[in-house]
């Protein structure tokens, strides 16, 4: 059995137990969510593959629950009735921590089942960060810079060789140690798996095909505020634009499935004049999606440093995602009508925030720095604060504080 290897959602779950009655972990399949759930319940049922369980939530649903808690609902998906018997289960019961559910797909809205407020806890979990893979040191703290702290790290240990595998490879837990060949057809078969099985699930049917073309359009997109008409093009080619209505319907069956992970639009009170855009910017739960939907590896990456760029973009703000969500934080974007932008604008609570640039050559290091001074400079802090961190995410070297205040950022020394 492989040693089961600590991810920063341990924290967060034991957080949620300790003042709720039961906690939903949704996220991608094969993010480990089963295996940490499993670490910290008392009684598994397993719903895919427990056909006792299942006929148990129907005829005798109060054997499952006469077991030692936490109780952990495996994919309770597959058995949706569940949620109105744990949520009544919470009520009937004193003290915290009694269930864990978790789900690698959300059903759709059925007026049948309540509302679980106050009662569940949701917590989203993504593939593993490069610090819960033991790629990065974690040296640099996104909490620390947050509290306005100095950090200092040498991410050279990160090669260039690395960076473009952990882009390929991705942070899912079953290829960690794969080799690219492996991990690409791993991935391969898991988006195959995605398209004509797990979204045809969800309801009516879809076009494999199509589905494939949109995840192709979305690899494309990766950090990109893509919208809608330009990847209904895409998914229709040569027959013209699908409709409106099916491209929403084919982008919510992969949201249900926790597979897109969008930054939305900042939208601060601002000195300048300028339009703010509002459309959310596009990217997978983990990089490799991307790469995987177009069929590339660090071979052609690295070919191909505009893209590689992108998807190393992908990389970054899937982690600062993981690390932001142990402190309640979001990630968002800003851009503006004159083409100004920030990659990554994380928010903790009001009036605390940090904005970071994300750039793969470090040498480009000087003009982000400059670009992030005049953006905090477009912001009224009289409203919002003053930044608690200006950064620059870079792929390798040496990572500390400027004299301009500006942090510089390996990615292979960031932590929570």
């Amino acid at each position: 059995m492989a040693t089961y290897r600590q991810r920063i959602a341990d924290r967060e779950l034991v957080g949620r137990l300790a003042y709720i009655g039961a906690v939903l972990i949704e996220g991608p399949k094969a993010c480990g969510k089963t295996a940490t759930a499993t670490q910290h319940a008392k009684t598994v049922f397993r719903f895919d593959e427990d056909e006792a369980a299942r006929s148990l939530v129907q005829l005798a649903p109060d054997r499952l629950f006469a077991h030692p808690t936490p109780i952990l609902f495996d994919e309770w998906q597959v058995e949706p009735t569940i949620w109105n018997k744990v949520r009544r289960q919470v009520d009937d019961r004193d003290g915290k921590g009694h269930f864990i559910l978790t789900g690698s797909a959300t059903p759709s809205d059925d007026a049948a089942r309540h509302s679980g407020a106050g009662r569940f806890a949701v917590m989203a979990m993504r593939p593993m960060s490069l610090f819960e893979s033991g790629h990065s040191t974690g040296e640099i703290s996104l909490a620390k810079l947050l509290n306005g702290e100095p950090q200092t790290g040498d991410g050279t240990h990160f090669t260039f060789d690395e960076l473009l595998t952990r882009v390929v490879v991705g942070g899912w837990p079953e290829l960690i140690n794969a080799d690219e060949v492996s991990a690409r057809r791993w991935l391969r078969d898991y988006l195959t798996n995605i398209v004509e099985v797990d979204i045809q699930k969800l309801g009516s049917r879809r076009d494999p095909d199509n589905l494939r073309r949109l995840l192709e359009s979305l690899a494309r997109s990766v950090g990109q505020a893509t919208r809608g008409a330009e990847l209904a093009r895409d998914v229709g080619g040569a027959d013209g634009p699908i409709a409106t209505e099916t491209l929403a319907a084919y982008l919510a069956a992969l949201d249900r499935l926790h597979l897109l992970d969008n930054s939305e639009a900042w939208i601060p009170h601002i000195r300048s004049r300028a339009r703010l855009r509002s459309s959310p910017v596009r990217y997978f739960v983990d990089p490799s999606l991307g790469t995987a939907a177009l069929g590339v590896g660090t071979k052609e990456l690295s070919a191909d440093l505009n893209a590689l760029g992108l998807h190393y973009e992908a990389l970054v703000l899937r982690d600062l995602r993981v690390y932001a969500q142990l402190l309640d934080g979001r990630v968002d974007s800003w851009r503006d009508s004159n083409g100004n932008e920030v990659d990554a604008v994380v928010t903790i609570g009001p009036g605390r925030w940090a904005a970071f640039e994300v750039k793969l050559s470090p040498g480009a290091v000087d003009k982000a720095a400059a670009d992030l001074q005049r953006f905090r400079a477009t912001v009224d802090t009289s409203r919002h604060g003053e930044p608690s961190c200006l950064g620059v995410i870079t792929s390798t070297g040496a990572g500390g504080r400027r004299a301009d205040g500006v942090h510089v950022i390996p990615i292979g020394c960031l932590g929570p």
